[in-house]
C-alpha cells in the first residue's frame, strides 16, 4: 500500500489533504527527515507532526463508556466516538462498536476495525460472559436466581428461551449478573420479567478482560495479550 492511502485509511484526511500534508513537511521519519509520498511504507517509521501514526487496521479498543453516550451513529446527542480522537471516526476499515451499551449503561466498551475479531466476540457460538453490575428499584424478591439459571426465561416478544444467567445478589437492590448471550436490552428485560426495574447498570467484564482501573471516559488499545485474555473466561 502507498504511504499517502496508508496514512489516510487512518483517517488523517483524505488523499488529497494527506498529499498537502506531505508537501508541507508535516510528514517525517522517526529521525525527522521529510518522507516523499511515493517513500515506502514503514508504519513504525512514519511521524506526523512528530507524533507516531495510530494504530494500523487491526485495532481493538477497550472504552470506559460513561452513561449519556450512545453506541448508533444514528441516534443523537453524544457518541462513544465523541470520547476517541476525531479522526478514529475516518479510518478506513470502520471502527466498530463490538455489541452496544444503551445510553443508560456505563462500562467496558470494545471497539475494533477487525470485521472477523467482532464477529468472533459476538458469534452466539463463543459464549463469552458479560458481566454485569445492576441497581434495581426494588428489593429482590429471592427467586432470581433460580429463575436466571433455569434455562426457561422467555422475554416479551420472543420464541427462544434465554441461556442459563448466573445472578449473585450483592445487597437487596444490588446484584451482578453474568450472561453468555447479548440479547436487545437483555438484562434490563430480564429484571423486568422479574417484576422488578434496573435504575443503574454497570458492565464490569467481557471474557477475561475488566476495566482495571480505567476512568470512565478513557480508552487504552488492547495489545496481543490482552486479546488472548478476553477468550478466556
Amino acid at each position: 500500500m502507498k504511504l499517502v492511502k496508508h496514512i489516510a485509511s487512518l483517517g488523517y484526511g483524505s488523499r488529497k489533504q494527506v498529499q498537502r500534508m506531505f508537501r508541507e513537511g508535516r510528514i517525517t521519519n522517526a529521525a525527522g527527515e521529510v518522507l516523499y509520498a511515493d517513500d515506502p511504507l514503514d508504519h513504525d517509521d512514519v511521524r506526523v507532526d512528530g507524533q507516531p501514526l495510530d494504530p494500523p487496521p487491526g485495532l481493538l479498543l477497550m472504552l470506559h463508556k460513561p452513561t449519556g453516550y450512545t453506541c448508533s451513529t444514528r441516534d443523537a446527542g453524544r457518541l462513544v466516538y465523541d470520547l476517541l480522537p476525531s479522526r478514529f471516526r475516518l479510518r478506513n476499515p470502520v471502527l466498530s462498536t463490538v455489541g452496544r451499551l444503551d445510553r443508560a449503561t456505563s462500562g467496558l466498551l470494545l471497539l475494533t476495525d477487525d470485521g472477523q475479531l467482532l464477529h468472533r466476540i459476538i458469534a452466539p457460538k463463543a459464549k463469552l460472559p458479560k458481566v454485569y453490575l445492576a441497581t434495581l428499584a426494588q428489593d429482590l424478591r429471592g427467586d432470581e436466581a433460580a429463575l436466571f439459571a433455569a434455562g426457561t426465561l422467555m422475554l416479551e416478544g420472543e420464541t427462544t428461551p434465554l441461556l442459563p444467567a448466573r445472578l449473585e445478589v450483592l445487597e437487596p437492590r444490588r446484584a451482578r449478573l453474568t450472561l453468555h448471550e447479548g440479547r436487545y436490552h437483555q438484562v434490563r428485560r430480564m429484571f423486568a420479567a422479574a417484576g422488578n426495574h434496573v435504575v443503574a447498570l454497570h458492565r464490569e467484564r467481557i471474557g477475561g478482560l475488566d476495566l482495571a482501573g480505567l476512568p470512565p471516559g478513557s480508552w487504552r488499545r488492547l495489545d496481543e495479550d490482552a486479546r488472548a485474555r478476553l477468550f478466556v473466561a
